[in-house]
């Protein structure tokens, strides 16, 4: 019974793991697309960070706002790289290439996963980024092996839930002109009610409540608290990682019950 259990499991990461590889390769053909969304979180950091790091006008608990900062620029780029990501899945049905996987013996949530996985390492690479970025304008930033490796997967994980949010608005609208308009709509509030550029003690009270119930803000406690030397959690990283991947998980099991919609 535990071989057929170990055999199962290792057939489904086969599965995941042959559709993030497929999704990574789309980002070969197109290497442009890495630049291009480069830009936004170094004028965040480069404008500004710097003019709010020299009129000092958010209290930051003695942080510098240039190193409170950083950290909420990762998830912002790791969440707008990602609710877009659904697009992919409307061009897959246009091109017949969603009906290939339909038809094939693996389960939906593998797919799902795997395109989630897919799409959560394009955020690496912007990662890398953000973190030479902020080195070179003076982050203090925690250097040891083991928080770097977590924030990899730290911003894995949150990529990969919001990309799976993105198939979930994929599946219901099924055109690429109104995925954009809700993509464009979902960003703004996910990202202000977050505690990505201030403190949560600085939201009026309603706000405050929303940011408890916002993934973001889990995802950026869990980054600033990692990659800063002189950051400490909120909530604590066990509860960031348990908040952000029962959300992944139940985007996973909802995403795979949905996906066959998106060809009606």
């Amino acid at each position: 019974m535990a071989a057929k259990g170990l055999a199962e499991l290792l057939a489904s990461w086969d599965q995941i793991s042959a559709i993030a590889e497929a999704e990574l390769r789309k980002l070969r053909h197109d290497p442009i697309e890495l630049f291009t969304r480069i830009v936004q979180p170094l004028l965040w950091l480069l404008i500004f960070g710097k003019v709010m790091d020299r009129i000092r006008a958010i209290p930051t608990d003695g942080l510098p706002y240039l190193d409170f900062l950083a950290p909420g620029i990762l998830a912002q780029s790791a969440l707008f790289i990602s609710i877009f990501y659904g697009i992919s899945a409307i061009w897959e049905r246009d091109s017949g290439v969603l009906t290939r996987y339909l038809v094939s013996p693996a389960p939906r949530w593998t797919l799902v996963l795997g395109k989630a996985l897919g799409g959560g390492v394009r955020s690496l690479s912007q990662a890398i980024v953000i973190f030479g970025l902020a080195a070179a304008l003076g982050v203090q930033i925690r250097w040891q092996p083991g928080s770097i490796l977590a924030i990899l997967a730290f911003t894995l994980l949150g990529s990969a839930l919001f990309s799976t949010l993105s198939l979930i608005v994929a599946c219901l609208v099924k055109t690429r002109e109104r995925l954009m308009g809700i993509g464009q709509l979902l960003t703004m509030p996910l990202f202000f009610a977050s505690n990505a550029i201030y403190p949560l003690h600085l939201m009026p009270g309603w706000l405050r409540i929303l940011s408890h119930f916002n993934p973001l803000t889990y995802l950026v406690d869990a980054l600033r608290t990692l990659m800063l030397a002189q950051a400490h959690s909120a909530v604590g990283l066990g509860t960031d990682l348990a908040v952000l991947s029962i959300t992944l998980t139940l985007l996973v099991l909802l995403a795979a019950k949905l996906y066959p919609r998106i060809l009606i």
